[in-house]
Order: structure tokens, then C-alpha cells, then sequence
């Protein structure tokens, strides 16, 4: 009789952690489309007042502020909003970078064909893990050690002005930010990660930089 209340129960808790599962997948996914929408529209704002880009010294201190902040509040209702001020900042960044292409001859070529080479990665890498449901978090050493290296180079990239450099480093951002969505979307389907708040961020910052990277990628190949 034990037993049979041993199965029961097991059964009963997978089941809860299921659920669990799916609804921490469903509500990132929401947030995530959500906080997308809301960053394409401050970045066509940026480009439609033509702002300039805040240099990078604000952007990383505006980032890493506004990443804390999220972090902080993750566990409350405040931290939906922390979510909207750091993705609302991002895309406010990104409108003069997209202004920046949009302005030369196929500039609107390279924008369009970045959107879809993120859109594609992203939806190929997430129902890669949705499907097989494979645990890739092994790869959570490689991807950290990974990003802060490919951070420094970029940022070596810039202050010593060196495009091979640059475009190596985009070219390990493309590589990275696509185990980054497959580590991240393994983490919510295994438990690894409850918190959706967070979960969204991860994945936001992914697409950020795959679609930037790509962008970069695809100027250097068109000669611009």
C-alpha cells in the first residue's frame, strides 16, 4: 500500500513540476515578446527624433545598472517594469546603430536580412531544445568564460581601433549568443532556471547581440 502512495506521489510531483515548467516557459515567452515590441518601438522613436547613440560609457554603465536593478527585483512585481527600462534602453541604443545602416545604398537589405538570420536562429535553437528536450547545461562554463573574453576583445577592438578584431569578436557573439539560447531554453524546460523575469533578460540579451553581430557580419560582406 506504501508503495502504491510512493507512485502517487512521485507521479503527482512530476506532474506539478511540469506545469511549473510551462508556465515559467509561457509567461518568458510573453515578457519576452512583450519587451521586444516595446524595444523596436523606442528604437524607431530614437530614429525618428534622430538621436545620437549615448557613446559607450553610458551605454555599459546604463546596462549593467539597469541588469542589477532586474536582478534585485526579479522576485516582485517590480521587476516586470526593471525588465521594460533595461530593454527600452537597449533599443534605445540601437536606433542610431540602425539609423547608421539604414543610410547607406542597401543598408535596408542588411537590416532586413539580420532580422531574419536572428529570427531564424532563434526559432531553430529554441524548438532544437523544445523538441529534444536535451539538457545543455553543460555548456554554462564554456558560455561564461566565452562572453567575458569575447566582451574584453570587443572592447579592445574599440579603444585600440582594429576591425579584424571587431569582426572576430562579432563573429564569437553570433557563436555564443546561439548556445546561450540553447543553455537558457534548457535551463527553463529542466528547472534549472524558475525565475521567468530572468529567464527573459537572458534571452533578450541574446537577440540583441546575435542581431547586432549579424548586422556587423553583414556590413563587412557587403563592403560598408
Amino acid at each position: 500500500m506504501q508503495y502504491g502512495n510512493t507512485q502517487v506521489l512521485d507521479r503527482s510531483a512530476r506532474g506539478t513540476s511540469l506545469l511549473a515548467t510551462h508556465k515559467v516557459l509561457r509567461n518568458t515567452y510573453m515578457l519576452l515578446a512583450a519587451t521586444l515590441i516595446f524595444s523596436a518601438i523606442t528604437a524607431g522613436a530614437t530614429m525618428a527624433l534622430g538621436l545620437p547613440h549615448p557613446g559607450m560609457l553610458i551605454t555599459l554603465v546604463g546596462y549593467f545598472g539597469l541588469l542589477f536593478l532586474t536582478t534585485k527585483l526579479r522576485n516582485s512585481s517590480a521587476g516586470i517594469l526593471a525588465v521594460f527600462a533595461l530593454t527600452g534602453f537597449m533599443g534605445y541604443t540601437l536606433g542610431p546603430i540602425l539609423s547608421a545602416y539604414l543610410s547607406l545604398p542597401n543598408g535596408s537589405q542588411i537590416v532586413m536580412m539580420a532580422m531574419a538570420g536572428t529570427a531564424v536562429i532563434f526559432g531553430t535553437l529554441s524548438a532544437v531544445a523544445l523538441v529534444t528536450k536535451k539538457d545543455f547545461g553543460f555548456m554554462s562554463s564554456f558560455l561564461m568564460v566565452g562572453i567575458i573574453v569575447a566582451f574584453l576583445a570587443g572592447l579592445a577592438a574599440i579603444f585600440f581601433q582594429m576591425p579584424v578584431l571587431s569582426l572576430a569578436v562579432s563573429a564569437a557573439f553570433v557563436l555564443l549568443m546561439a548556445g546561450l539560447i540553447l543553455f537558457e531554453t534548457s535551463q527553463i524546460i529542466h528547472g534549472g532556471e524558475t525565475n521567468y523575469i530572468m529567464a527573459t533578460v537572458s534571452l533578450y540579451v541574446s537577440i540583441y547581440n546575435l542581431f547586432v553581430s549579424l548586422l556587423h557580419l553583414l556590413g563587412f560582406a557587403s563592403s560598408d
